[in-house]
């Protein structure tokens, strides 16, 4: 979506009022994508390095998905990955490993500071813009 027209203008008794919330609700939303985007990317990372790996198959089935119109994040198993429910909750004869759950609970202190470093753009435009890429919000 492109960024939309930066002011409105409405002149009412000789009076011009210039309203910009447009394009700051637009910043914003695309500021919160771009940090839950690069979160997902992290959590996926050292997601993939606790799992335990025999084939190698189920850290690649790890992947990120960030809503637009939820506007949340989602990380999770990919469908060909459906056997990482059975490490991350355990099942009759796999033990529970929860490596999802751990990273996620390990990090929260990084995932803030990703969080704030995006959030904070805010005051600045032209670093928000930069910051903002209209590119790819599903992971790898």
């Amino acid at each position: 979506m492109p960024l939309p027209k930066s002011v409105v203008k409405i002149t009412k008794d000789g009076v011009e009022y210039t309203s910009s919330v447009d394009r700051v609700n637009y910043t914003i939303r695309e500021l919160t994508r771009a940090a839950l985007r690069d979160v997902g990317k992290y959590i996926c990372r050292r997601t993939r390095q606790q799992i335990k790996r025999r084939t190698g198959r189920l850290a690649k089935n790890i992947q990120y998905w960030v809503r637009k119109k939820e506007g949340d994040l989602q990380v999770g198993f990919k469908p060909g990955g459906f056997y990482g429910l059975f490490q991350e909750l355990g099942a009759e004869n796999i033990p529970k490993q929860g490596a999802l759950y751990n990273t996620v609970k390990d990090n929260i202190k990084t995932i803030r500071d990703i969080e704030a470093q995006y959030l904070s753009a805010i005051e600045d435009e032209q670093r928000a813009l930069a910051l903002i890429d209209e590119g790819e919000y599903q992971g790898e």
